[in-house]
């Protein structure tokens, strides 16, 4: 799987874990010079306290394009640390 953003591979897996629809990549497989920490949270019943990542490309910021759990709750603990997407990321094959 790849996450395209900006016409930019920003993460690649064939290793995600699929919840809820998204595809979770692995922390080490996501290209950390498109990722600054956000001070953004939210909170989910079931996996806990998301963290997120503004995606940079280009000169072009996307902010809170992806999350993650650095602590995930008992349930969700396969995906702790493992990134997901969303606002205009494409994730494909």
């Amino acid at each position: 799987m790849k996450a395209i953003w900006n016409n930019t591979i920003v993460a690649e897996s064939d290793d995600t874990i699929v919840i809820e629809n998204n595809h979770y990549f692995p922390p080490n497989t996501i290209n950390e010079q498109y990722f600054t920490k956000s001070e953004s949270h939210s909170h989910c019943p079931w996996k806990g306290q998301a963290s997120y990542y503004t995606v940079e490309v280009n000169g072009e910021k996307n902010p809170d394009a992806a999350w993650f759990y650095p602590e995930a709750s008992h349930a969700a603990k396969s995906i702790e640390g493992y990134v997901a997407f969303w606002k205009g990321v494409e994730v494909v094959e």
